[in-house]
């Protein structure tokens, strides 16, 4: 999974997707704040790879890549587009492959900028980073070679408050950063890769100003650490992760406060929570558990409810697992007991 699987929808549903038996399905609030409707397929009957990268842009679409066998040893992506969590996606659509043909080359990313467009990018076979995205007038630009060698493990892709795109990637030489210089560009390689390795696997950004995004990693020595460029200045060590997999990432207002709120499923299984004041990394942060502890392919996703609470979210892969707690009506960050799903 690549991005934020749980999302709240124009008319304030929660939603969540994943991978499941070929197939990507989806579980959305049958109203908000209600039980949860059964999973079921989008994007239509094609089989897909066990791989998922979700996007949604400023007009609550969700955006949907994925990998499909084509022939024989060889994939194919595919995008979807879901307006509305309840209603029915678009069938796949194809994309091709950056390298014309072939197997797949990684997981996928995909993000959404200020006018709608998707953008998608993804690994190629030789060792760069490929990107297609979508026309200002529909339909689908060319796969495109961003450059770069090297990447490892899944990239990430980030719209900003200022509706550009950034993409990173982590190599064995340190991260690098493409960004767009204005609407509608080809993103292009920083010259200088931030001289740090991260751990594949972990990359995630965020929008947390008008001028920066920010990318969150785990180096080698088990820190998790938070980047704004430019390389010069090397990545701020926030704290010990609390786990080996990538945090989610989500700016809220906790007690009138711009902050920051991450969450990873930690060593002993259960969530970990920490918050900081957004961009002011120098204040400190400090994990706290919550929930039952849970397998250790279990994905963890925040996101924030109409009235602006905080909700996070627990999901087992292959068993439909699907665990919620919500923000308390109180100061500080705390947590309802988490609950199953209920599904009417």
């Amino acid at each position: 999974m690549n991005g934020d699987w749980l999302i709240r929808a124009r008319d304030g549903r929660l939603a969540v997707y994943a991978c499941e038996n070929d197939a990507v399905v989806c579980r959305t609030q049958r109203r908000p704040g209600g039980p949860w409707t059964a999973p079921r397929p989008v994007g239509g009957d094609q089989r897909v790879h066990p791989v998922l990268a979700v996007g949604q842009g400023t007009d609550a679409y969700v955006h949907l890549v994925s990998w499909r066998p084509t022939v024989p040893g060889e994939s194919g992506l595919v995008h979807s587009t879901h307006f509305q969590p309840h209603l029915t996606a678009l069938d796949w659509n194809p994309l091709g492959h950056p390298n014309k043909k072939g197997e797949s080359t990684g997981v996928p990313a995909v993000t959404v900028d200020a006018q709608g467009r998707a953008h998608v990018f993804v690994p190629n076979r030789g060792g760069g980073l490929s990107m297609r995205g979508q026309k200002e007038k529909g339909g689908w630009g060319p796969w495109r070679d961003l450059k770069g060698k090297g990447v490892e493990g899944p990239v990430t892709a980030v719209t900003g408050e200022s509706g550009l795109v950034t993409a990173y990637a982590a190599t064995p030489d340190g991260i690098l950063r493409w960004r767009q210089a204005s609407p509608g560009a080809i993103p292009a390689l920083d010259g200088d890769p931030l001289a740090v390795r991260a751990r594949p696997g972990t990359l995630r950004a965020l929008a947390t100003s008008a001028e920066h995004t920010t990318l969150y990693f785990t180096d080698e020595s088990g820190r998790l650490c938070a980047w704004r460029g430019p390389a010069a200045d090397g990545p701020v060590r926030l704290l010990t992760a609390a786990g080996p997999g990538p945090v989610s990432a989500l700016r809220c207002e906790l007690d009138g406060h711009d902050c920051t709120l991450l969450a990873q499923r930690a060593e002993s299984g259960r969530v970990a929570f920490a918050a900081y004041p957004t961009e002011l990394e120098s204040a400190g942060a400090w994990w706290a558990e919550s929930g039952p502890a849970l397998p250790i392919d279990a994905r963890v996703s925040l996101a924030s409810d109409p009235a602006g609470r905080v909700v996070a979210a627990t999901f087992v892969p292959g068993t439909g697992a699907l665990r919620l707690t919500h923000r308390k009506d109180e100061p500080g960050l705390a947590l309802r007991p988490w609950e199953q799903a209920a599904t009417v």
